[in-house]
C-alpha cells in the first residue's frame, strides 16, 4: 500500500529525534505500513558525518539486539561490532584477571560505536519508507491545533508542520519534553552524580592491531574512582576515566601514607599535567598505552551524568516520550540503548495493536515506566560495584557462588547480571530477584572465605525454598 493512500491516513505519527531510538522506531513502524516522518536538529550524518553527542562506547546487550532483529539490522550492526567477554580487572598491584559476564561465549555483549550505529539505523529508516528530514530543530508545539514548529539554523528560517502524533526520541535535553511541561506537570526531577567523565584513547599499536585484549571491558577500579576502555573496530579503545567533581577525604588510601589527603577529583586534575601524574600513580599500566593522554584530557569535555525521572510520559493521544527523553540514566549498566530500543518494540506494538493511540500511549507508560525506574536504579548500583567491589575479596567469594548456584539451580538462580543482559525478563522482575538472590549469596557465604567450607545440602535445600522458577523470555 503506498504511503500517501487515503486508507493510511489516520496511521501517520512523526518522530522527534533521528538518532538511536528515532531512527528504529521510525523503521519499526514504517515496516508495520505506518507514514512516518523523523525531524532532526543536526544534518544528515551519512553526509556530513557524525556530530555532538555524548560518545562514549555503547554496550549491546540481548534486548537491543532483539529489536535490531526485528527492523532487519542486526546483521549490519553486528559487522562493526566487537565482542566483550567480561570485565578485565586491573589491580592495584598489577595483576589482571578476567571476570567473565557469562558462563561462556555464548552469554556475551558488544562494543559498538554511536554514530556508526546511528548511520546503519538511518539508512534502513530510509529504505523502509521514513521520511528524514535534517536540520529541522524543534522550537515549540501547539498543542491545540497540532502544528509543531521547527528552526533550520543554518539559516533561521521556520517550518510549520501539522501533526497528528509527536514521539519524543530527542535524548535527555528532549525539547518536545520540555513543551509537553507547559501543558502537563510531568513529575520531571535530575539527580546527578557527584562524579564526571573525560573521555581519551588508546591508539592501534604500531602494526594496526590492538596494544590490549579486544574481548573485554577493561577497567581499573579505584575506590572513589576509575578507569574503563571499550574495543572499537578500528583496533582503539575509548577510555572513560571518571572521577569526583570535587575533591574529598581520602583516609581509606592516603596518598604517600598522609592522612587527610585527598583522592583525585576533577577540581584538582585539570590540566594533562595533572592527567598524566594520575596516571602515573594510580593507572601505570594504562599510561603507555595513551600516547596522546595530555592533548586528550585538555581538548576534550568533561561531561556530566546524572539520571531524569518523569512521573508522566505522555500528553493524551498529542505526544509521548521514549528512551533518554523520558528516563536517561548513568551508562554503568551499559543498559541505556537497550532499554530505548526496547521502548521502541513496545511502543510499536502498543500502537499497532489499537486505534486509540491515547490509550496505546498509556498502556506503552504503564508498562515501560516500572522496568526504566529499575535499570535505573541497578545502572546506579552498578557504578559502586565497578569502582569499588570489583577487586573486593567479599564480592568475588559472592560472584563464584552465585556463578555455582547458577550451574547448580539453572531453572531457579540466574545472575542478576545475565537476567539484564543476556534475556529479556522485565528490568523490574529482574531488579526484584536480583535483590532475594544478593540477600541468600550474602548470607550464605557470611563467615566463610571460600566454597570448599560450604554445607551444600544447605545451600541447595535454601536456594529451593526461597527462589520460584524464573520464567523464560517470551
Amino acid at each position: 500500500m503506498p504511503l500517501d493512500d487515503p486508507a493510511r491516513v489516520e496511521r501517520r505519527i512523526t518522530v522527534i529525534g533521528a538518532g538511536l531510538a528515532g531512527a528504529l522506531f521510525a523503521t519499526l513502524l514504517a515496516q508495520r505500513g505506518w507514514s512516518v516522518d523523523v525531524y532532526e536538529k543536526r544534518g544528515d550524518p551519512r553526509v556530513r558525518g557524525y556530530e555532538g553527542g555524548r560518545s562514549i562506547n555503547l554496550a549491546l546487550a540481548e534486548r537491543g539486539r532483539h529489536a535490531l532483529r526485528l527492523a532487519g539490522a542486526d546483521e549490519a550492526v553486528m559487522a562493526q561490532a566487537v565482542m566483550m567477554r567480561g570485565r578485565m580487572v586491573h589491580f592495584e598491584d598489577g595483576r589482571v584477571s578476567l571476570q567473565r559476564y557469562g558462563k561462556n561465549d555464548s552469554e556475551v555483549i558488544w562494543s559498538v560505536h554511536r554514530g556508526e550505529l546511528n548511520i546503519v539505523l538511518l539508512d534502513i529508516a530510509e529504505r523502509a519508507g521514513v521520511r528524514l528530514h535534517f536540520h529541522r530543530s524543534l522550537e515549540s508545539v501547539d498543542f491545540d491545533a497540532r502544528i509543531a514548529h521547527y528552526i533550520d539554523e543554518r539559516d533561521d528560517s521556520r517550518h510549520h508542520v501539522p501533526f497528528e502524533s509527536l514521539v519524543g526520541a530527542d535524548g535527555a535535553g528532549s525539547t518536545l519534553r520540555f513543551a509537553m511541561s507547559g501543558e502537563i506537570e510531568l513529575g520531571e526531577r535530575s539527580d546527578f552524580l557527584d562524579h564526571s567523565y573525560k573521555e581519551l584513547e588508546i591508539p592501534p599499536a604500531d602494526d594496526g592491531g590492538f596494544r590490549i585484549d579486544p574481548n573485554a571491558l577493561h577497567i581499573w577500579p579505584r575506590g572513589r574512582y576509575m578507569c574503563i576502555a571499550l574495543p572499537n573496530d578500528e583496533r582503539t579503545f575509548t577510555v572513560t576515566l571518571f572521577l569526583p567533581n570535587e575533591d574529598v577525604p581520602n583516609e581509606a588510601r592516603p596518598i604517600d601514607g598522609r592522612p587527610g589527603d585527598h583522592g583525585p577529583s576533577f577540581a584538582s586534575v585539570r590540566t594533562g599535567t595533572d592527567a598524566r601524574a594520575l596516571f602515573e600513580r594510580d593507572f601505570p599500566d594504562a599510561l603507555p598505552l595513551m600516547p596522546q593522554l595530555e592533548q586528550d584530557f585538555e581538548n576534550n569535555p568533561t561531561g556530566i551524568l546524572g539520571t531524569l525521572y518523569l512521573d508522566s510520559w505522555q500528553l493524551d493521544d498529542r505526544a509521548v516520550l521514549l528512551g533518554d527523553a523520558a528516563h536517561a540514566m548513568v551508562p554503568f549498566h551499559g543498559q541505556g540503548m537497550n532499554c530505548a530500543f526496547e521502548d521502541c518494540v513496545a511502543l510499536a506494538e502498543h500502537l499497532d495493536s489499537t486505534a486509540n493511540r491515547a490509550a496505546a500511549f498509556a498502556a506503552f507508560e504503564a508498562e515501560r515506566l516500572p522496568n526504566s525506574r529499575a535499570i535505573q536504579a541497578m545502572a546506579l548500583e552498578n557504578y559502586l560495584e565497578m569502582r569499588d567491589r570489583v577487586d573486593d575479596d567479599d564480592y568475588l567469594l559472592q560472584r563464584a557462588l552465585e556463578q555455582t548456584l547458577a550451574d547448580r539451580h539453572p531453572t531457579r538462580f540466574m545472575p542478576r547480571y545475565s537476567m539484564v543482559s543476556f534475556h529479556r525478563i522485565p528490568y523490574a522482575m529482574a531488579f526484584e530477584r536480583g535483590r532475594l538472590q544478593r540477600e541468600l549469596l550474602v548470607e550464605l557465604t557470611r563467615g566463610h572465605d571460600s566454597l570448599d567450607t560450604l554445607d551444600w545440602n544447605v545451600v541447595d535445600a535454601l536456594v529451593l525454598a526461597r527462589l520460584e522458577p524464573l520464567p523464560r523470555d517470551d
